[in-house]
This record gives structure tokens, C-alpha cells and sequence, in this order.
């Protein structure tokens, strides 16, 4: 499909790894597994001759093209100059800002990767929070049944785990070097990833578990025991909730019961639940006064006026931290929402529930100052609302079971964000950003 000059004299580079599918009915086949048809944006990493992107063009809404050779770069820009729903980004694909993206409300990504490559990409585009709701790689067959690999397979590691905490992996084909010019020395495959539904393991914390699995496979014919932190309780608890043996190995736990084993280690023991329905709030009236208290379950079933309280939390470049909200909350669940925000307690006041919020819902302590107020409306959840922001640039701890996930976004990016689809956003956010925007607060420290 390139200039045929170009494609004639063009020369593989062995330091991008550059293997070029030849098989016609190879390339359109994985075209077809990422079902593009009348997508919002499908993206392909590493074009390359366009094999893949022939079978694409067209097809979807939007086609964005990822390509880091200089020379095929500047092929593919000239190729698509007159099709403006294709666009060509010249970059390395490990370097591509992603966040934009979540406008499009679930991105399908296609590619057939380079095997030195694969793994980095895969962790950059993939790695919560993500805005791709499907993705279909070609990689070399060894890396695709690690990914796919369950406790009974030999291929099974801490890739497999990390990876199918957050996707469900499928190995669809596996691809011999004949296809390819110049061949690769092995066979390569193709797997399809989609997001494991939310709910579908039980709220842990991931900092936790990541540590615990790469310590666990560090050497994985020792037994956990000896490679593992001192367990609460004991081994013999820890391997008995497991119904294990206490000579239990790595590659012996499921997905499931490595889950299970990070919940034993923070001591999480009850089943999730959401929000406690008998909380108990401070109502108020239509100024703002106290007049009674009642509990959360009470207000939000009759409307009753109450107070909350939004944080925006900044870091340096003055991005905004978004959180994405819990599937056990029971107000807007897994929707985008303020860095941190809650009701206040009976007889709290903001400022103190403001530092209260930080630190349970971001593990975080940073002073805060109100910047603005918003009335209470049915867009608030009836709740009379002051925003305070913080600034922060390390990492958050964020509670599972009351965020999903989150990340720091620019301002720009979620105001066409908001914009091209507000039904992402809990509402309150939404009044709260629209707030902020109309102070014209630059936030940059």
C-alpha cells in the first residue's frame, strides 16, 4: 500500500525489530479481530508497509497510526495526506500520551509488535488507567502464552499475573516466520485482550500485590514461605485460607488465590461492601444551616440537603489527578470524579473533612484552601459543596474499595473530555470543573 518506490527500496532495520507481515489473508484476518467497524478510533502501532492498515482504512470513525522509522513516517503522512480520517503520529509508541484518548469512549488497539518491544508497550498502554477497550497484538509466541498462561501451563509467571489483574487474555492464533519478510527464528501468535469486568476480584491493594508476586517468582522453585514477607498470623493461616499446602509455590496460585493472599496480608477479611448506609450526616437547609442529622441512606433516598466536599489535587505541570470511583459505591459507580471528595461527617466541618478525604480515599496529607462553592442542586446530589485544592507530585495510595483507579490528566484534555462525553463523569465533578474553570485559576507550583 506505501509508495511502491518506497516500499521497493526501504530496508528492514534490525534495531526496531522491523519484521513485515507479507501474508495477505494473515493481515486481514488479525484486521478482523479487533472488529473495527464503525469504532470511534481504532490506533495500529507500527504500521510499517500496511500490511494491517489496508484492511483497516475505512472502517472505523477514526484511524490513528503509530510509527517510529523516520522513513516510513514520512511514507505514511504523504500516502494519507488526503484522507482526513487517518492520522499518522511520528514517535516512539512508549512515548505516546494516551490520556487524550478517553474522549473517544473505548479505543480498540491493533498492532503487530516488535518482540523486543512488546512487553513495554503493552505495559504503557494497558497499565490502569487505560482508555482501550480492546486490543489485538501479534507478538512472538513465547511472550503471547505468557501473557494467556494459567497455573497449569509452564509458561505461567508474574507477566501472567500482572497483566490478567486487569484483562482478559485469549491466544488466538499462533503465526510461523513464512509470513514475514525477513523471517523471524520463531514462531510468533496473536492474543486478544479485553477488560476483566469490574467486580470480578474482590478490592485489593495493587502496590501490594505486585510486590508480593515478584518476590514470589523471584526464584520460583522456592517455596513461598521463603521468599514471602512474615504472614499475619502465621504461614499456616495464610496457606489454610488458601487450602494449600504450606509447600506451596508460586506458580501453584491462581490469579484468585494470589488475590486472596494479598487481602490476608493487609488484613482484609470481611466480604466488599460500599458505603455504610448508617453513616450519619449533618442536613441543612437552603442556607446552608444545620438543622438536624440523619443517615446516608436516609438523605439519599428523600433528597435531604446536605454538605460535601471536592478536592482537587495538582501536581507540578498543573495536571488535574482524576479518580475513577469504585464499582461498590452506591452513587455513580465507575464513573470519573474529583481527586477526592465525601460527605462531611455530623458536626465536621470542610476544611477537617477536606485532610479527612486525602488521607483516607489517597493515603496522602497535604494542606488544602477553598476555592470556590457550589449550591446544591440535583447535579450536586443535593449536597452544598465547597471545593478545596492541594498539591501533590508522589505517588497516591489510593483506598480500593473506594477508587478504581486514577491518574493526573491536563486541564485541556478533560475539558474535550467532558464535553464529547459527560455521562463518564459523576455529576458533581462536572458543576465543580465547570466552577474552577470560571475562576481562571492556573494551578502550577
Amino acid at each position: 500500500m506505501l509508495h511502491a518506490r518506497a516500499a521497493m527500496s526501504f530496508t528492514p532495520k534490525k534495531s526496531l525489530g522491523q519484521n513485515f507481515l507479507q501474508d495477505e489473508a494473515t493481515a486481514k484476518w488479525i484486521a478482523d479481530q479487533i472488529r473495527p467497524d464503525g469504532a470511534p478510533l481504532v490506533i495500529e502501532i507500527g504500521p510499517g508497509k500496511c500490511a494491517l492498515t489496508q484492511h483497516l482504512t475505512g472502517r472505523s470513525q477514526k484511524l490513528l497510526l503509530l510509527e517510529k522509522d523516520d522513513e516510513l513516517a514520512a511514507d505514511l503522512k504523504l500516502w494519507f495526506s488526503t484522507k482526513p480520517e487517518v492520522e499518522v503520529w511520528h514517535g516512539d509508541a512508549t512515548r505516546f500520551d494516551i490520556r487524550p484518548l478517553f474522549q473517544y469512549g473505548g479505543v480498540k488497539l491493533v498492532g503487530n509488535l516488535p518482540y523486543s518491544m512488546g512487553s513495554e508497550i503493552i505495559r504503557h498502554f494497558l497499565t490502569p488507567p487505560s482508555p482501550v477497550s480492546e486490543a489485538v497484538f501479534m507478538l512472538q509466541k513465547e511472550v503471547c502464552q505468557r501473557l494467556a498462561a494459567t497455573p497449569a501451563d509452564d509458561a505461567y509467571g508474574a507477566l501472567s499475573l500482572m497483566v490478567q489483574q486487569d484483562w482478559c487474555v485469549d491466544l488466538l492464533r499462533i503465526v510461523p516466520p513464512e509470513v514475514f519478510k525477513p523471517r523471524p527464528r520463531v514462531d510468533s501468535a496473536v492474543v486478544r485482550l479485553t477488560p476483566r469486568p469490574p467486580g470480578d476480584l474482590p478490592v485489593y491493594d495493587r502496590r501490594l500485590f505486585d510486590r508480593l508476586v515478584r518476590m514470589g517468582f523471584s526464584q520460583r522453585r522456592k517455596q513461598l514461605k521463603k521468599l514471602l514477607p512474615e504472614s499475619p498470623q502465621g504461614w499456616e493461616a495464610a496457606v489454610g485460607l488458601l487450602n494449600k499446602p504450606v509447600t506451596v509455590r508460586a506458580e501453584e496460585l491462581s490469579l484468585q488465590d494470589w488475590v486472596a493472599l494479598t487481602r490476608h496480608f493487609e488484613g482484609r477479611h470481611e466480604q466488599d461492601r460500599g458505603q455504610r448506609a448508617s453513616e450519619v450526616f449533618d442536613v441543612v437547609n437552603e442556607r446552608n444551616e444545620v438543622i438536624g442529622q440523619s443517615t446516608r441512606g436516609e438523605v439519599h433516598a428523600k433528597g435531604m440537603l446536605h454538605r460535601a466536599v471536592h478536592i482537587f489535587v495538582f501536581n507540578k505541570r498543573g495536571e488535574l489527578w482524576l479518580q475513577q470511583r469504585s464499582h461498590l459505591k452506591d452513587v455513580h459507580p465507575l464513573t470519573w470524579d474529583s481527586s477526592a471528595a465525601g460527605h462531611l461527617d455530623a458536626g465536621e466541618d470542610y476544611a477537617t473533612s477536606a485532610g479527612r478525604e486525602l488521607k483516607e480515599e489517597l493515603g496522602i496529607e497535604a494542606p488544602t484552601e477553598c476555592v470556590a462553592t457550589v449550591p446544591a442542586t440535583e447535579k450536586t446530589g443535593m449536597e452544598f459543596v465547597e471545593l478545596h485544592r492541594a498539591f501533590h507530585n508522589g505517588p497516591m495510595h489510593y483506598a480500593p474499595d473506594e477508587i478504581s483507579t486514577g491518574g493526573f490528566f491536563k486541564i485541556e484534555d478533560i475539558a474535550s473530555w467532558i464535553t464529547a462525553r459527560p455521562e463518564d463523569f459523576a455529576s458533581g465533578f462536572i458543576e465543580c470543573f465547570q466552577e474552577w474553570q470560571k475562576k481562571g485559576i492556573r494551578e502550577k507550583v
